[in-house]
């Protein structure tokens, strides 16, 4: 049972194809909302790092079901790289780290703020566990300035972060802004990655807090870190969350499943516009054309 076997896939991602979303990764934020229910009254909500869109598209459908009137949902995808357009999903092509960003996402929302902020990026990986954790945190960190910019009091802020042993620090100073804070695990997500996400709640910042990209974002005056060592040590709370009997993302399937008597291929609901072996693939292409 391979995970190179021809006849055996990765059973999230052929899920992904059949019930059209763009990524696998859409199953774990519907894990997430199904534990936490995120979604609730949310009618403004904002997708950091969004590419290629799948996590857009949860929200466009999770969203469209608390009014009755699609025009009341607004959702802004906000993301360096080029995304193929969604229905309903208002692009921004920014660096999340600017406060030209912040104000744009202000903007589209006409001076109201958001119920919701989620953010799916992550850097590419090196396999370095201490370098992927150090840069991961620090991405998370920019999405939680930029949410301090445009999340309502009361609402929730959704994260990729990878376990390490500085998860405790990230946790002290999450919760500096939010009264519940939870790091969680989807069945979607493969146990043998280090990928988790923060799910924090009620969004309450410091009173004398003011937000500002140029700010060191979380400074140790918020902190009393003496609660995080020695024998007062805290143990970040840390839940699994999707259904436990269900497909395991570690496991590879048969692609004739129960029941089925034949499978049918389907490509990618939406092929990267912009990837980055782009550059790469052109050269050999070149090259290719250049031996001829």
């Amino acid at each position: 049972m391979g995970k190179t076997s021809k006849d055996k896939r990765d059973i999230y991602y052929r899920l992904a194809k059949e019930e059209g979303w763009r990524a696998r990764s859409a199953f774990k934020l519907l894990q997430i909302n199904e534990e936490y229910n995120i979604f609730e009254g949310v009618l403004r909500a904002v997708d950091l790092c969004a590419a290629p869109g799948s996590w857009s598209q949860v929200l466009t459908k999770k969203l469209r079901c608390n009014t009755e009137n699609a025009d009341d949902v607004k959702i802004v995808a906000v993301d360096l790289q080029a995304m193929a357009a969604l229905p309903g999903v208002k692009q921004i092509q920014g660096d999340i780290t600017k406060l030209s960003t912040a104000n744009e996402i202000i903007k589209e929302f006409e001076g109201m703020k958001a119920d919701l902020v989620v953010c799916d990026g992550a850097p590419d990986v090196t396999g370095l566990h201490d370098i992927d954790e150090y840069i991961q945190s620090q991405l998370l960190l920019a999405a939680l300035n930029i949410t301090t910019h445009i999340l309502k009091d009361g609402g929730v802020f959704v994260a990729k972060i990878f376990r390490g042993k500085d998860v405790t620090l990230l946790y002290s100073q999450l919760k500096q802004f939010f009264e519940n804070v939870t790091i969680s695990k989807p069945r979607s997500s493969r146990n043998s990655s280090i990928e988790a996400f923060v799910i924090c709640q009620q969004y309450k910042p410091p009173v004398d807090y003011v937000p500002t990209m140029s700010n060191p974002l979380l400074d140790h005056k918020y902190c009393d870190f003496n609660q995080f060592t020695g024998p007062n040590r805290f143990i970040v709370p840390f839940n699994a969350c999707g259904d436990l009997s269900a497909y395991d993302s570690d496991t590879s399937y048969p692609l004739i499943l129960e029941g089925q008597t034949s499978y049918e291929y389907k490509e990618p609901v939406q092929s990267p516009i912009d990837p980055p072996y782009k550059e790469i693939l052109e050269k050999t292409r070149n090259m290719q054309i250049n031996n001829k």
